[in-house]
Formats: structure tokens, sequence, C-alpha cells
């Protein structure tokens, strides 16, 4: 794992939970493949193995560089910047 120039800048305490699964596959009717959560915002979009990448295509919009995992036990983060595990 790589430390990023995007991690300190993260709210110092994580966003609650916009949602408990992507809306924007709800809405869609399809069904995500795996939850990433924002560490920005908050925003929970789907991974990029789900039919519309809805969590790339909030960092593409937003520029929130960094996410998380948001599968039980999971605890890892990813920067789409630097395109590390951070």
């Amino acid at each position: 794992m790589s430390e990023c120039t995007h991690v300190p800048e993260l709210p110092r305490a994580e966003p609650t939970p916009l949602s408990a699964t992507c809306l924007e596959c709800l809405a869609a009717g399809s069904h995500p493949v795996q939850l990433r959560l924002c560490l920005v915002c908050g925003h929970v979009g789907c991974c990029d193995s789900s039919p519309y990448q809805h969590a790339t295509g909030h960092f593409k919009e937003t520029g929130h560089a960094v996410m998380r995992s948001f599968e039980p036990g999971a605890s890892w983060r990813w920067c789409f910047v630097d395109e590390a595990l951070v």
C-alpha cells in the first residue's frame, strides 16, 4: 500500500453513508456487484465489476479521489487519482 496526497485531505471522521446500497443501480433496475463508499461525501456506489460502475462515475463527476470497500469485513481504501491502495 502507498500513501497518496489525497488521504490527508479526507475529513477526519468518516462520512456517514448516504444509503445502504447503490441508489443509481436501484434506479436503473440493476443489481450492484460490490459496494464502495466515498470517503469525502458518503456516496455509495457499485464497483467496476457492476454493469454501470457508479463508484468510478462518482469520482469522475466529483473528483472525490478516495473510497473504501463498503462490504462487510473489508477495510481497504483506493485512490482513483493515484490508482493505488492507500
